[in-house]
């Protein structure tokens, strides 16, 4: 059974959230390429949600060209280079980085300004390892 926790409280859509742990477990080999994932069903049943979200989240995914979808046989995933995976990883969090840099300086603060709240935020988390959904583990 792949390890799926759905954070409910999250701001990140439930779809979002399974899509980047299966990033994350293709991104570390725990999925490799031609292993299977579960149903749409029973992947919505594990994780207590609807199967559209599910599905939207294997359409992304399939999207992205991590994952096949056998008509009849189901999904898997697809030969990809794990540099891909990261490559895509950081593309995102750059993106994220933006959105944040543009938000701090539409609430009008200076570039120092910004480096000292990532910097007072790096030593704030320094040495805690988080999981895909944000939880401390």
């Amino acid at each position: 059974m792949m390890d799926i926790v759905i954070n409910a409280a999250s701001m990140t859509p439930i779809y979002e959230q399974i899509v980047d742990r299966i990033r994350a477990l293709i991104k570390t080999g725990d999925l490799r390429a031609g292993d299977a994932l579960p149903s749409v069903r029973a992947l919505a049943r594990q994780c207590a949600i609807s199967a559209l979200t599910v599905k939207k989240a294997y359409d992304v995914l399939e999207q992205e060209g991590l994952v096949v979808t056998v008509q009849g046989k189901g999904t898997f995933v697809a030969e990809v280079s794990p540099n891909i995976v990261a490559e895509e990883l950081n593309r995102q969090m750059e993106e994220e980085f933006a959105q944040a840099i543009t938000k701090a300086r539409r609430l009008r603060l200076d570039d120092e300004e910004i480096m000292e709240l990532v910097t007072l935020l790096l030593d704030e988390t320094d040495g805690e390892a988080t999981d895909t959904e944000g939880e401390t583990r």
